[in-house]
């Protein structure tokens, strides 16, 4: 036992160079935006935007789907450190202590609610980063944020209505959880907010479903805003378009009807995963 407490064992050469790999679409949006590869997510995606899904399978799918695109992102974006961990057997085996790299668990954490679709999302990373990271260093905050409109129902921006946040962002994993990227218009008004409280480590977006005018918009406002979705829907584009690379006709993709809805989309998430139509 004093051994192991004063000289660590050889570590196992297979965890000196462990490398996670991304599978991911090709695209030409930027080395920022990662459009996930993963027929079982975009499986779980298509029953949840599936017209004959309801309540209480939606949010189950949900939770589901933010727990898995975590883990995708932590893996991919947190960063990690070499640790040396007693198991159970070292009070028998000198040998029995894991040397490895895991994630470092005292890099702060923030996960954002953007109320309301993004409430679910938000509390699922929240409640699953408390077991991996230090819950002394990671918080949730929360945004009233909502589409603003003109007459004709099309997005003129979003408005902040109130938030809690809980503190600053300085060396921290800020993450934008939030199931449709659309307009663009929240996330760059929430970023806007969150870069007024420090410089983050970085900032990440994790969605179900993004389009390509959403795409441009935040590249454009925020070019550091790392992206992760699990689907590209440009639904209503030309056939050349469709049959192209996605990026490779950027202006002329589209994935959003003149009411700035996704096509083919699910609807709106806000709407169907709190059965509240307004």
């Amino acid at each position: 036992m004093s051994d192991i407490m004063t000289k660590l064992p050889y570590a196992d050469q297979q965890f000196k160079n462990l490398q996670f790999r991304l599978s991911e679409m090709s695209h030409h949006y930027g080395p920022n935006v990662h459009i996930l590869a993963d027929p079982f997510l975009l499986s779980l995606l298509a029953r949840l935007c599936a017209e004959d899904t309801f309540q209480p399978v939606i949010n189950e799918l949900v939770t589901t789907l933010y727990s898995s695109m975590l883990k995708i992102v932590a893996n991919q974006e947190f960063p990690t450190k070499t640790a040396a961990i007693r198991t159970r057997m070292a009070a028998y085996h000198a040998e029995a202590v894991f040397q490895g790299p895991l994630i470092d668990p005292e890099i702060p954490v923030v996960s954002v609610n953007l109320a309301r679709a993004g409430t679910l999302p938000s509390h699922v990373c929240y409640s699953s980063l408390n077991y991996f990271m230090n819950p002394q260093k990671v918080r949730q905050d929360h945004v009233s944020i909502g589409r603003t409109t003109d007459d004709q129902e099309k997005v003129t921006g979003s408005h902040v209505a109130g938030h809690k946040i809980g503190g600053g962002i300085d060396g921290a994993l800020v993450l934008f959880p939030d199931p449709m990227g659309a307009t663009g218009a929240t996330l760059v008004e929430a970023l806007d907010l969150f870069k007024k409280r420090g410089k983050a480590l970085k900032h990440i977006a994790l969605h179900c479903i993004v389009t390509p005018e959403y795409l441009k918009r935040v590249r454009a406002k925020h070019p550091d805003l790392i992206i992760y979705a699990l689907r590209l829907d440009r639904g209503l584009s030309e056939p050349e378009v469709l049959d192209s690379v996605p990026g490779t006709y950027w202006d002329r993709e589209r994935g959003l009807n003149d009411k700035q809805y996704i096509v083919p989309g699910g609807g709106g998430f806000g709407e169907i995963m709190n059965n509240a139509y307004v």
